[in-house]
């Protein structure tokens, strides 16, 4: 104990039981905490056992960070008990909650999310309801969400269910649908396949890079035109066109604080946060953790954080940590720990989410905004398009290896890794693995190790050879 007295103020990856120190320390100093704030322990003592096993950042951001994320479904129940709607938002990840959060009386939250829940807490129990209602492990883990559902007792049950269709993971459906035969209604939404605008047909460029047609934008449109009549009925509220302008703003503001500290992070000589905090400030896009005014005081104090220690030259790393992209979410986050215990940093990442990271557009009308966010989805397009994206941002980051995480069971990871692979080695010639990653990882923790530290061993070997012959040109 008296060794883990002496955490300093550097930054540092601290485990659990360090945290505790550090908590009573920053506290005693006068750190000033919002009403969710606390020690991390209280997570793990709740019940998020896998709390146990990480590393994490020891700044107060990544404090408040972690205890903003996990107090999400405390907010849930808050909020209904306030009077306010509750939209269970899934599939399309980042566009219906725009919509949501432009209104006074609604809260939008992502059931989808219930997906790490066996990791967090260590436990088949949701897994197994799935199970028993025939939706086995064939299926991704987001079958977890329908085990949540019948357990009840995990957040809040929506009183909206909202789920894109078509162009979709076809697990997802499977399991929404039999979601919908247990007795929750859904308003189902289709999003179509994303493609190339026939001869003659007016082009749209999306965010994020991707054309299409306009007829496509239309169609979208008229059905997120759908939704919208929906919430108005449900929370009694007209949503005006300028209203919805306000909540575009508001979503753009969180985009452009996720987006500077990712480039703050990716670009630095020295990283200044850890992978895993960083893959939970990038979830904050999609449905703002149910608080969008709290997401942007959070990810602010995190910014100035990472941006104080980049001046000072100040990382969590090593300086010589290969920079990695990592392509898809992990089912289990223990592993962005064992990325850097490899000797990896996160460099790039695309985890199914980018179109909620991008800009939406705001010299068009709203509705029209929406349906081209919806549509920049890298999952609704062709894997070549994907492909694309993640090599023209592993370009911009500098990335010198690439992790496709498969995930267990899920539909659109059969070929798709193979693909993306494919498509980056020819191009960047960078080396590639794919790894399969399930909700609790331990068993299989040597193999993964085993495989990232043959990846960053590989990335290093350009490194060797370059120092070896800038040593030849200065011998002569």
């Amino acid at each position: 104990m008296t060794e883990l007295a002496l955490i300093k103020n550097h930054p540092h990856k601290i485990t659990l039981e360090e945290w505790d120190v550090q908590y009573r320390r920053i506290k005693k100093s006068g750190m000033k905490e919002p009403a969710y704030g606390g020690s991390l322990r209280r997570h793990a003592d709740g019940g998020d056992l896998r709390l146990l096993k990480l590393k994490y950042d020891n700044s107060p951001a990544a404090l408040r960070l972690w205890n903003f994320l996990l107090t999400e479904e405390e907010r849930l129940h808050k909020a209904r008990a306030t009077g306010k709607k509750i939209i269970g938002t899934m599939k399309d990840l980042g566009t219906i909650p725009v919509m949501a959060y432009s209104m006074p009386n609604l809260v939008a939250f992502y059931p989808d999310g219930a997906w790490w829940t066996p990791c967090l807490e260590m436990s088949g129990e949701l897994l197994g309801i799935a199970d028993s209602l025939g939706i086995t492990e064939s299926f991704c883990p987001v079958r977890a969400m329908l085990g949540a559902f019948v357990a009840g007792d995990r957040f809040p049950i929506p009183d909206l269910l909202v789920c894109s269709v078509g162009a979709t993971c076809d697990d997802f459906s499977a399991i929404a649908q039999r979601l919908e035969g247990l007795g929750h209604p859904i308003l189902w939404w289709e999003i179509p396949h994303r493609r190339y605008p026939d001869e003659g047909e007016k082009a749209i460029v999306l965010p994020g890079g991707f054309a299409v047609s306009a007829a496509q934008i239309k169609f979208v449109k008229g059905e997120l035109d759908r939704v919208r009549n929906a919430l108005e009925k449900l929370s009694g509220y007209k949503l005006t066109d300028a209203e919805l302008r306000l909540g575009i703003k508001s979503a753009n503001r969180v985009r452009h604080i996720i987006n500077d500290i990712r480039s703050a992070v990716f670009m630095a000589e020295i990283c200044p946060l850890p992978a895993l905090e960083l893959l939970v400030a990038e979830m904050l896009a999609i449905h703002f953790c149910s608080d969008q005014n709290e997401t942007i005081i959070v990810l602010t104090e995190l910014l100035q954080e990472i941006t104080r220690r980049v001046k000072t030259g100040q990382g969590v790393l090593p300086a010589d940590a290969v920079k990695v992209f990592w392509v898809n979410p992990v089912a289990d986050i223990r592993v962005m720990n064992l990325l850097e215990e490899c000797g990896g940093r996160l460099c790039g990442t695309e985890y199914l989410f980018c179109h909620a990271i991008d800009h939406i557009p705001t010299d068009i009308s709203p509705m029209e905004a929406l349906a081209r966010m919806a549509l920049a989805d890298p999952m609704v397009g062709s894997t070549a398009d994907r492909a694309q994206r993640i090599c023209r941002d592993m370009r911009e980051a500098g990335s010198e290896a690439l992790v496709i995480s498969r995930i267990p069971g899920a539909s659109h990871c059969a070929f798709e890794g193979t693909v993306i692979g494919d498509i980056v080695k020819e191009e960047l010639g960078v080396p590639v693995i794919e790894i399969e990653v399930p909700p609790v990882s331990d068993s299989i923790y040597p193999n993964l190790r085993t495989r990232i530290e043959a990846l960053v061993e590989m990335a290093r070997a350009p490194r060797k050879l370059r120092n070896a012959r800038n040593t030849r040109k200065k011998g002569r």
